[in-house]
């Protein structure tokens, strides 16, 4: 067999890179005497005359840091990092997809490939990885941190985004052992690469994981191989395990239905992990959900939210205007009701879009269904955007499709900065948790203002606790839960008689675990000031207990300020 380059060994392709190496470290040299970073890239082009990526001047800098040849410098890594937004809001997160699977749902609106979960499409950028990975849990994942380390992104603090369909559709036994998995890749030490994979080495440490090694999935936590299941206490060793190790779990996510919470799924939830539920509301209109074959009614998606709101859980809920049936005028009104008791805690807009494989696309075929312009949803957007409360964070106004898939209709994926520009010529902004993170802005502490924003969700006050800045920047929050009479019964005894602690969030650039950064949000005590308020606010409202829906990863944070492990979730006496 001819040997390429693809079948070159990990050290021969070592040597490929000497050249781009000595000239990564020239360019260090220089951006460490305070040199601009564009210019300095530009008078040392690679042979080829581009630029030198930077993932190979962030491999050099972890090289030469763990050779001595110099110190950590915070502020050089964050000159070469790739794509800083990635963790400026605290946490890295890493998506992983499910397999295909059926989905209860019949929505006239979801594509369908067979290759994919329900609702995906092989090109979504997401959906790639999960598609080149065979949908593998673990390979996913170790390849994911591999790509965010090569790129100068911290681990440490690792939110898991958990994609494809409907969750609570799959069998239990494939969901345990999935996020088993999942735990493992994060539990692992990542290993040189391999004979066969895809990647070039890209000049990083000895640590560098292969992203497509089968061989290294059955060296380290590869188990049975082909078998979907975990054997009893498999999962809860693993997460013990992440309670300690280089990429803790700090929030886990999944996406269901509305119709699918019931109190039982929320225990096994909490069992499995979850600290967070993404689900379809879609639309709070009856009408329209029939329209469209939702197959759940509104009065689903309050009980839902308000189950899950009981159990602590942070709350996502996806909202579509350009609906089968929706005009321009009565998505704003429908937009209005998100306030209006279900108050999530963030917001996903996906407008609708005209796919040739959802069976939305034979409605427009008869003349039924016409899809909004780009204008039109940047003129609705812009005038709603303004409207969500400062508790609630938009973490997305279009979903990521490719542009060669959408039939008729808009096609710009870069929805939310054209939005941003109509705002701008209005004069509105927004206020959302999203636009007023402080980022990696500087932190004057003794500025900062302590506020308590409170609202009523349905069956519940909540107060949303937090830090900002003279300039309205948010430097960290707490959602405290105080539930009312009424509240539904979850079932979950380390809830009685308790409010509830459904996140805490601290802002800036995400720093290692035990690291400080002068002037940084993180690591300057705001989450223990802030949860020193929660105690005060809810011993004031008559609670004796306070329970949180702690992450894996995140235990030891809360242990170490006074809680317990209760049986699902972390608890402690107030007063």
């Amino acid at each position: 067999m001819e040997i390429t380059e693809k079948h070159q060994s990990w050290r021969d392709r070592k040597a490929l890179t000497d050249e781009k190496m000595i000239l990564a470290r020239q360019i260090l040299a220089e951006l460490r005497a305070g040199q601009d970073i564009l210019k300095t890239m530009r008078a040392h082009p690679a042979a080829d005359g581009g630029l030198l990526g930077k993932s190979v001047l962030v491999a050099a800098y972890q090289q030469m840091v763990a050779a001595g040849e110099m110190d950590a410098d915070r502020a050089l890594l964050e000159k070469i990092r790739m794509k800083p937004v990635r963790t400026l809001s605290g946490v890295t997160t890493v998506t992983v997809l499910t397999k295909a699977y059926p989905c209860p749902g019949k929505c006239i609106f979801c594509p369908t490939d067979v290759r994919m979960p329900k609702s995906y499409l092989p090109d979504e950028p997401g959906a790639m990885r999960g598609l080149e990975h065979a949908f593998d849990p673990y390979a996913q994942v170790a390849s994911r941190i591999a790509q965010l380390e090569a790129v100068g992104h911290p681990t440490d603090k690792i939110e898991l985004l958990i994609l494809g369909g409907t969750w609570s559709a799959y069998r239990r036994d494939y969901q345990e052992w999935f996020i088993k998995r999942c735990f493992d890749a994060m539990n692992t030490p990542l290993s040189p690469p391999k004979y066969g994979e895809d990647q070039p080495y890209l000049g990083g440490s000895e640590m560098t994981p292969p992203p497509n090694s089968r061989d290294s999935q059955r060296e380290f936590g590869g188990g049975r191989e082909g078998a979907e299941i975990c054997l009893p206490g498999e999962l809860a060793a693993a997460q013990a395990l992440n309670e300690n190790t280089a990429h803790r779990n700090v929030g886990l996510v999944i996406e269901t239905r509305p119709d699918e919470i019931t109190p039982k799924e929320l225990a096994w939830l909490r069992y499995l992990g979850v600290t967070k539920v993404q689900m379809g509301a879609q639309s709070l209109d009856d009408h329209i959900l029939e329209m469209n074959k939702r197959g759940h009614d509104v009065q689903a998606t309050r009980r839902a939210v308000a189950l899950l709101r009981a159990a602590g859980f942070k709350i996502v809920l996806h909202w579509m205007p350009n609906l089968h049936g929706a005009t321009p005028q009565g998505d704003r009104v429908d937009f209005a009701r998100l306030w209006d008791g279900f108050c999530p805690d963030e917001i996903k807009i996906y407008p609708n879009q005209l796919l040739a494989n959802a069976e939305l696309y034979e409605v427009w075929q008869r003349g039924e269904f016409h899809p909004y312009t780009t204008e039109e949803l940047v003129d609705l957007i812009a005038e709603i955007k303004p409207s969500v409360p400062r508790y609630c964070r938009i973490n997305r106004v279009i979903r990521d499709i490719p542009s060669t898939n959408v039939v008729e209709g808009n096609k710009r994926t870069s929805l939310r900065q054209d939005i941003h520009a109509e705002m701008a010529r209005r004069g509105t902004k927004c206020q959302c948790v999203r636009c007023r993170e402080v980022r990696k802005a500087t932190v004057d502490v003794s500025a900062l203002k302590l506020t308590d924003l409170v609202y009523q969700a349905a069956n519940a006050e909540e107060h949303f606790i937090s830090f900002d800045t003279p300039e309205d920047g948010l430097a960290g929050f707490i959602r405290l839960s105080l539930p009312a009479a009424d509240a539904p019964e979850t079932g979950l005894t380390d809830l009685d008689g308790a409010a509830l602690i459904r996140e805490v969030h601290v802002y800036g650039q995400s720093l290692p675990v035990g690291a400080e950064l002068g002037g940084a949000a993180q690591h300057i005590g705001l989450g223990t000031r802030l949860l020193e308020e929660a105690d005060r606010i809810a011993l004031a409202g008559g609670f004796k207990r306070m329970a949180v829906i702690s992450a894996i990863g995140t235990r030891k944070y809360y242990l170490d300020r006074g809680f317990e492990r209760g049986e699902l979730y972390l608890v402690k006496p107030l007063g």
